[in-house]
């Protein structure tokens, strides 16, 4: 049975588009079970980032076919009725498997060779694994993308420079202020690219940094690790006199943050620059308020032309890259299909 994967990423689909597809981790269980249970796939597998969200499936279905249905599912499923062109991809068979070792590798990513996607990839096919929506064909596939994952960070240079959506934005911060020192940072979000952004910017030399989270247990624990403080959710507009950057990246349906909100926090803060990092898909800052003077916000899509820098640099590693996958791809697809594939065992997951 051939693997196919339909998606849309930061490459095909800008934000506004890509946060209209994106999964809550507790829809994911519930969306992968309609799909099978609809037919459309034996085995499924689905990945949503901030940048982009992908469904990774075995059908028993012929080629086109088998793409159709599951890009249908997809546009259907997450009730996204505007005409698409190309902003939705469908890949079979060797590309579909190349396609996941690149994104395993952080090939397909926004900061080229970041290490961020392998962690959230390997957590979305331990979620799948967790419910049983994944067989043989998906287990040994996932697998041989993480070894090929690590073989690339060992043996190419494809990593050097910033590897992070983080590290990205901490570099853009130092655009905005010629340097770090003194300037006071709030993370709105505690998850784990939060953790890495706030580390980032402390290691340039940031005077403090303030967590505020939905959960302010694990705001107060981060910021423990941080020598910084914590606030609870419903007062961090409280403290944006005093802060400089502010970087955002929660998991809220709507809006955290507006024009109308931040206006009166701009006149309490005497109009001193402030730059908004918004880091979330969905968007946590409302658009508009780039409007208001001595507001510099920047969103997810806005990191990329940071990103392209590095690309720059990369590009001589990216074919030593690309002939690599292109044989494990081959070798695969390759081996006895007849072979037993033994289910896959539990991962456990640390910071990549």
């Amino acid at each position: 049975m051939p693997l196919v994967v339909i998606g849309l990423s930061h490459h095909s689909a800008p934000v506004t588009v890509r946060e209209r597809f994106a999964f809550p981790e507790a829809a994911i269980p519930p969306a992968l079970a309609a799909l099978r249970g609809a037919g459309l796939a034996d085995e499924a597998v689905i990945l949503s980032t901030c940048n982009r969200v992908e469904v990774y499936a075995v059908t028993q279905r012929a080629g086109a076919d088998a793409l159709a249905t599951c890009r249908d599912f997809l546009t259907t499923h997450r009730g996204y009725r505007e005409p698409l062109n190309d902003e939705i991809y469908s890949l079979g068979e060797p590309q579909s498997i190349e396609h996941l070792f690149k994104v395993a590798c952080g090939l397909d990513s926004m900061v080229l060779g970041e290490t961020e996607i392998l962690g959230q990839l390997k957590k979305a096919y331990d979620l799948a694994l967790q419910h049983k929506h994944t067989g043989g064909r998906l287990n040994k596939t996932f697998q041989r993308a993480f070894n090929i994952a690590k073989q690339i960070r060992t043996q190419t240079n494809i990593q050097r420079g910033s590897t992070s959506v983080g590290s990205v934005a901490v570099e853009l911060a130092e655009k905005i202020f010629s340097a770090l020192n003194e300037r006071q940072v709030m993370v709105i979000g505690a998850g784990d690219t939060s953790e890495k952004t706030a580390r980032a910017l402390l290691s340039r030399g940031a005077h403090s940094v303030i967590v505020s989270n939905r959960s302010h247990e694990r705001a107060v624990a981060l910021a423990a690790e941080l020598g910084g403080r914590a606030v609870h959710f419903d007062e961090w507009a409280q403290e944006f006199q005093k802060v400089d950057i502010v970087i955002s990246s929660t998991a809220a349906p709507h809006y955290v943050l507006d024009r109308v909100r931040l206006e009166p926090l701009m006149k309490l803060r005497r109009n001193r620059p402030l730059l908004l990092i918004d880091i979330a898909v969905p968007r946590d800052i409302d658009p508009e308020v780039n409007l208001l003077e001595n507001v510099y916000l920047y969103n997810i899509d806005d990191l990329q032309a940071i990103a392209d820098d590095y690309l720059r640099q990369r590009r001589d590693e990216i074919a030593r890259c690309e002939n690599i996958i292109r044989e494990k791809a081959r070798a695969l697809l390759g081996e006895a299909s007849g072979r037993p594939l033994s289910a896959a065992p539990r991962l456990a997951f640390g910071h990549e």
